[in-house]
């Protein structure tokens, strides 16, 4: 079948013939955001693709909308939602394609035949429940259920359309003055406190979307989205015609405090036992292509009989700050995580320490087993502290270094939390106020005043053992090895004893007036001194040798250029563009002198990058994860790209078994397999007193043996296995 073109009412009243390589059939509907288009995948599954509207896409801040509703819809489980089979946020008209899903939305189910049956309306709410406990466990708040983005297949309800949904942590602003959803199924806080919306609002809409198919109307009803929107504020929800033993739950759905509604977990453990006579969804007969077709995708939404008034607004996350050249030797203060094998067992530390926290003895065929993993946590925090930065000791250093704004500097055991010693430094007290704690082969702990100077602390007791005042250096000190590097305001370079902070080496190095650092090799003892020239079509970079100061090697390379790791002895570095984003890599091999340039599928924004073997893997502050294979000659250089849709990271730190670890802003730590570009786990959000605390960057998970460690914005500092992260 040609596709169709025509004089339709749509924008633009026009159908591309592709999207990517998916030739569009026919059109399933339209919606204020796109066109949903039926097409067929090479296997022949039946997909429908979102196509959005040419003006929206010459919008940067709806691409960054729609790149987050294809993030969050990939993110969630298939079973309750639409799968994502394929998607190009950055093509000239973005697209995205997901399995096509027979069945009509709950809009046109509930107006052509009326309210469910009590049974019906039974196994819907379980459906809706579950679906929402998924949405949740992925880290994901939708913000728009309502009917016509509920589809009913035979196989139980889906949830579509995540074009406004955001991910926990996302540090989005809801613009000034104006609403995000759709009135009638709209929670009282996303009216009053937009910018404090969570998961419970999807519980207050699940009931509203409940109501209305009991009843054929909402909880609350009136022509005007304004009237509307004062009784969802103000007024009891009628519950009147919805059956009586669902009313109660239902009335709790739709609870003015969303602290008083049930969780999705509550709710379906309300409806046991299960009624498992409650018949099948099964639609009227109706072919793909009828124009009341409910389009089984995301942002089909075209329900011309659907009374839901929209009020919306861009919603777009943030692109993330260009970096600036010496952005990385400024973060490179937290240190390098060092492996060390710790006792199994622990104890779980919340505020006071009771027990032994030691293992049980082990005897027969105990001892062929390793002990099971004990997680715990410890509570770091007083007025006004912020997230705690934390950095393992080195060599046989085996603690945990800790620093938080408001708190001070802590040592920890890290087999179980234990608090060993703390040192509050009373001149630091905002969240800007202390860099992370350090820890070197010197095994002295450094805290960072900002604007001040840098201290040092005994490992055995934490009092201070020297000071240095940072006014004469332009950056934070570089950790290398027993050597502490810093850069000069005099364009000098300097090495600083770690034990004493005495002064091993100082002088300039040729060719530099003003260098920075940006990356400290341990296997090769090198560290990498870097500087651009005044337009950026150059970059001067020099291989220092760290303990003595020697020049090993120096090039200029074409290009602005920020040393990011090392691969088979070759140094990999990021290349920028004028805007400051990330366009490639650059691989120089000092033994024969050759440089090789690999170009990325995309622009990033400020990517923070790890190198893993031959592989290097760059994390976009809004989320995006790319894979990119960096051997001279390796062909497609993209070897996945995964979006976890979180709204704000920290710098990834490679772990054992292949596997990479990052905080987000709301405090979860998340795991991905760096073979696959699978995400394996994530543990739960730690929001201080229930709200998200924006910081300007996040502190890196650390890696110490068998556990995986862990900070949040409540204050605390939490260790869990990473031998299995499904299970965080």
């Amino acid at each position: 079948m040609p596709p169709l073109r025509g004089t339709g009412s749509h924008p633009e009243a026009e159908h591309p013939e592709y999207a990517g390589q998916y030739r569009l059939e026919a059109c399933l509907g339209a919606g204020g955001m796109g066109v949903v288009h039926l097409a067929r995948s090479p296997s022949g599954l039946q997909l429908a693709v979102k196509v959005v509207h040419r003006q929206h896409a010459a919008d940067p801040e709806f691409r960054a909308r729609f790149r987050q509703e294809v993030a969050a819809a990939r993110r969630v489980s298939g079973a309750f939602t639409a799968p994502v089979v394929d998607a190009d946020p950055a093509a000239a008209l973005p697209w995205m394609a997901t399995l096509y899903v027979p069945g009509p939305t709950l809009a046109a189910q509930v107006k052509r035949n009326g309210p469910m049956s009590p049974a019906e309306l039974r196994r819907l709410t379980a459906g809706l429940a579950e679906a929402l406990r998924d949405i949740h466990r992925a880290g994901v708040i939708h913000r728009d259920l309502k009917p016509s983005n509920v589809l009913l297949p035979d196989s139980g309800p889906k949830v579509i359309d995540f074009g406004i949904s955001r991910p926990y942590d996302s540090d989005v602003r809801t613009e000034t003055g104006k609403l995000i959803g759709s009135p009638p199924y709209m929670a009282p806080e996303q009216f009053q406190r937009p910018r404090e919306v969570g998961p419970a609002a999807d519980v207050f809409a699940l009931g509203a979307v409940l109501v209305h198919a009991a009843t054929g109307r909402g909880p609350f009803d009136s022509d005007s989205p304004y009237l509307v929107a004062y009784q969802v504020v103000h007024d009891e929800a009628d519950l009147a015609g919805v059956p009586a033993d669902l009313a109660p739950l239902v009335g709790r759905c739709l609870a003015k405090d969303p602290a008083e509604r049930p969780t999705p977990d509550e709710i379906m453990a309300a409806l046991h036992p299960p009624s498992y006579e409650a018949a099948a969804f099964i639609p009227v007969q109706r072919r793909p292509l009828a124009a009341e077709s409910g389009a089984g995708d995301e942002g089909a939404g075209a329900e011309a009989d659907e009374a839901t008034t929209h009020v919306r607004a861009a919603d777009g996350l943030p692109s993330g700050a260009g970096r600036v050249q010496n952005r990385r030797a400024r973060r490179r203060f937290t240190a390098v995580a060092a492996a060390a094998v710790l006792l199994a067992g622990g104890l779980w530390a919340a505020g006071a320490w009771s027990g032994s926290g030691a293992p049980e003895a082990e005897t027969g065929a105990d001892k062929e087993r390793p002990a099971a993993f004990v997680p715990w946590q410890t509570p770091l925090r007083s007025p006004g502290s912020s997230t705690p930065s934390c950095a393992p000791g080195a060599g046989t250093d085996s603690a945990l270094y800790c620093v938080t704004a408001g708190f001070g500097t802590a040592r920890l055991d890290p087999s179980d939390g234990r608090v060993v010693w703390s040192h509050r430094d009373a001149s630091s007290k905002s969240p800007e106020g202390l860099s992370p704690a350090g820890a070197v082969s010197g095994n002295v702990a450094y805290t960072v005043v900002a604007g001040e100077n840098l201290r040092a602390h005994s490992p055995r007791s934490g009092s201070e053992v020297w000071r240095t005042d940072l006014s004469p250096y332009t950056d934070t000190p570089l950790p290398a090895g027993d050597t502490l590097l810093t850069a000069r305001q005099d364009g000098t370079l300097q090495g600083l004893d770690s034990a004493t902070g005495a002064s091993r080496w100082r002088h300039a190095v040729p060719g530099h007036v003003r260098p920075g650092y940006a990356l400290y090799d341990a296997g090769t003892g090198l560290a990498y001194a870097f500087e651009s020239s005044a337009q950026g079509a150059t970059t001067l970079v020099t291989a220092i040798e760290a303990k003595t100061g020697g020049t090993a090697w120096q090039r200029r390379l074409n290009g602005m250029l920020t040393p990011a790791g090392t691969s088979g002895g070759a140094l990999l570095l990021t290349s920028m563009n004028a805007r400051a984003q990330t366009t490639g890599l650059v691989r120089y091999d000092p033994v024969l002198r050759s440089t090789a340039r690999i170009a990325l599928p995309f622009r990033m924004n400020g990517p923070e990058t790890v190198v893993d073997g031959d592989t290097a893997l760059l994390l976009e502050r809004g989320g995006t994860l790319l894979a990119v294979d960096v051997r001279p000659g390796g062909g497609r250089p993209e070897r996945w790209r995964l979006e976890t849709a979180v709204g704000m990271t920290s710098a990834p730190v490679l772990g054992a078994g292949g596997r990479l670890y990052f905080s987000a802003a709301d405090g979860r730590l998340l795991a991905v397999d760096t073979e696959h570009g699978t995400l394996l786990g994530q543990t739960r959000p730690r929001l201080r007193d229930g709200k998200l605390s924006h910081a300007s960057s996040l502190p890196a998970p650390v890696v110490l043996g068998r556990s995986v460690i862990g900070t949040g914005p409540d204050g605390t500092v939490f260790a869990v296995d990473a031998d299995d992260p499904a299970h965080w």
